[in-house]
C-alpha cells in the first residue's frame, strides 16, 4: 500500500482488519485513506487510541510513518491483549515513558502479567514503532525485515 501505491490509510485500527480464508488478513474502510501529498499532511484524521502523536499535535505529517505508529499499537494489541496506552500525548502515565525514552520503566509497568514474557525484539520493535518522532520510526520494510519477525 505504501510503496507500490503511495497510499497510506489513516485510520488502521483492529476494527479495520479482517480475516479472510487461510489467515489472510484484509485491510478494511479506507474512507480518510489518501494518495495526495503522502509525507506532506495537515488533516486531523484517525482513531485516537491508534493515533500518531503528530497528529494530535496538529503538526504536518508523513502519513506512512503514522500508519506505523498504528501498526505498532495493533501489534501490542494483538500480543500483550491490552492497549498499550490511552493515548499517545503527554501526559498520558505510559506514553510519558516514552516521551522520555524510559524503555526500560515503560516496559515495568505496562506488562502486569508475569506469565507474559516478550522478547526484546518485540520490545525493540514495538518501542521503535511508537517513537514521537516520526524520523525515527521505521518504515514499513523495515517492519517487515525486523528480527522479531522471524521469532
Amino acid at each position: 500500500m505504501h510503496t507500490k501505491h503511495q497510499l497510506v490509510h489513516r485510520d488502521l485500527k483492529l476494527e479495520n482488519i479482517l480475516v479472510h480464508h487461510g489467515l489472510q488478513l484484509k485491510i478494511a474502510d479506507f474512507g480518510f485513506a489518501t494518495f495526495r501529498k503522502i509525507t506532506k499532511l495537515e488533516d486531523y484524521k484517525g482513531t485516537r487510541t491508534y493515533m500518531a502523536p503528530e497528529i494530535k499535535e496538529f503538526k504536518i505529517y508523513d502519513g506512512r510513518k503514522s500508519d506505523v505508529f498504528s501498526l505498532g499499537v495493533i501489534l501490542f494489541i494483538m500480543v500483550v491483549g491490552t492497549f498499550p496506552f490511552e493515548e499517545a500525548k503527554k501526559g498520558d502515565k505510559y506514553y510519558d515513558y516514552i516521551l522520555e525514552e524510559n524503555y526500560q520503566k515503560y516496559w515495568e509497568k505496562v506488562i502486569t502479567d508475569p506469565k507474559l514474557q516478550l522478547t526484546e525484539n518485540f520490545k525493540n520493535l514495538v518501542s521503535s514503532m511508537f517513537s514521537h518522532d516520526p524520523e525515527k520510526r521505521p518504515d514499513i520494510e523495515q517492519v517487515i525485515s525486523h528480527p522479531w519477525m522471524e521469532e
